[in-house]
């Protein structure tokens, strides 16, 4: 028994459809609304069942957990519940996935299980693309250049950790990987940046975490630059006022600067990652072009893909992050069956694909 709590929200849902459809096993779908569970349930097939749980009721998650071999987390906001649902997870004896992440995750303790976190798109995805990258016939790896784009509305649990994610002590603005060590102030915001794949001009902003320091350490880079692409105005205003308000509101203006940048516009999220180094004896660039209809479904579909390596026996035992324990080439593969999820490969810079699309248009 595969239990998901969250399970009909956007995410919970994305990942129940797919272990479903991959025949993953059988499938309890839990929220604190037993009537919107059971609905997603009933569209599963017979092997789906709903149950109510409340991830701050101790025995309503015991009773939730009894009987699973893995749970899937994709309730929210994760920096709150991700560890106290995983430890009751693996007092339980079963194996546990969280599409999100805490700070305190070295105070749990998993002699028997694997608990797999940060395990969605932002982090985990954005982490195994450029290792995927690194794994296409690169023989050296020297520089990595890697964007993320989304235009979507936030929910107010995805707002929350979110901000917990940009204003914590994980992610350091302006900051890169130089000369194979982390520079603070590196780099300066951008604005009217032409980015493949997008329909629009962006506001970069550089940051470096605690993930990219880890594809930076295993790649072996002498240098790293990572990006957030805004499209829009409203969610960098929300961003720069969020570190003077206090959480609520900064939750709330978050929520209403992303659905006003999207506004009549389709939401998307994309991926960028190029990577610099030598392979058949030469130099060369290469750049990995991850799209998806929205950051729900991504996110969804890189918490099935997380599930289905450690239902496979693919991850050991013990408390690891996405992007550190999962196969890049296992999972990219099983992401790329997903419908709505496209990957590209192209040789060339991030810089180069932009004027050759705008020379096409």
């Amino acid at each position: 028994m595969i239990g998901i709590i969250g399970g009909y929200g956007a995410v919970g849902a994305q990942a129940a459809r797919l272990l479903a459809a991959w025949g993953a096993g059988p499938l309890r779908i839990g929220g604190r609304d037993e009537a919107r569970a059971a609905r997603l349930a009933a569209g599963l097939g017979p092997e789906a069942e709903a149950a109510r749980v409340d991830v701050e009721d101790a025995s309503a998650l015991a009773a939730f957990v009894e009987g699973c071999e893995l749970v899937v987390h994709c309730a929210g906001p994760s920096h709150r519940t991700a560890v106290p649902v995983a430890r009751a997870v693996l007092t339980a004896g079963a194996h546990h996935v969280d599409a999100g992440t805490a700070d305190d995750l070295d105070t749990l303790e998993a002699a028997d299980g694997a608990a797999v976190f940060a395990a969605g798109a932002l982090p985990g995805l954005s982490g195994l693309l450029p290792r995927w990258l690194a794994r296409q016939d690169f023989a050296e790896t020297r520089r990595l250049t890697a964007c993320v784009a989304v235009l979507d509305a936030f929910t107010a649990t995805g707002a929350e950790d979110y901000l917990h994610g940009v204003l914590g002590t994980d992610s350091e603005p302006l900051a890169a990987w130089t000369d194979g060590a982390r520079r603070p102030g590196a780099l300066a915001r951008a604005t009217g940046q032409h980015l493949p794949y997008l329909p629009r001009p962006v506001t970069v902003l550089p940051y470096l975490d605690g993930e990219g320091e880890r594809v930076a350490r295993a790649l072996g880079l002498d240098h790293g630059r990572w990006f957030t692409a805004l499209d829009g105005e409203h969610l960098a205003a929300a961003l720069d006022a969020a570190r003077t308000l206090n959480r609520a509101d900064a939750v709330a203006a978050l929520c209403r600067a992303t659905a006003l940048d999207l506004a009549g516009r389709s939401p998307y999220a994309v991926l960028l990652a190029q990577l610099d180094g030598v392979a058949d004896g030469r130099p060369v660039s290469r750049t990995a072009v991850l799209r998806a209809p929205g950051i729900a479904e991504l996110t969804g579909a890189a918490t099935a893909v997380a599930a289905l390596a450690v239902l496979h026996g693919e991850v050991p035992a013990g408390v690891h992050l996405a992007d550190a324990v999962l196969d890049p080439v296992a999972a990219v593969g099983r992401l790329r069956e997903v419908p709505g999820v496209v990957l590209t490969v192209a040789d060339g810079t991030v810089a180069e694909l932009a004027v050759e699309e705008e020379g096409a248009l």
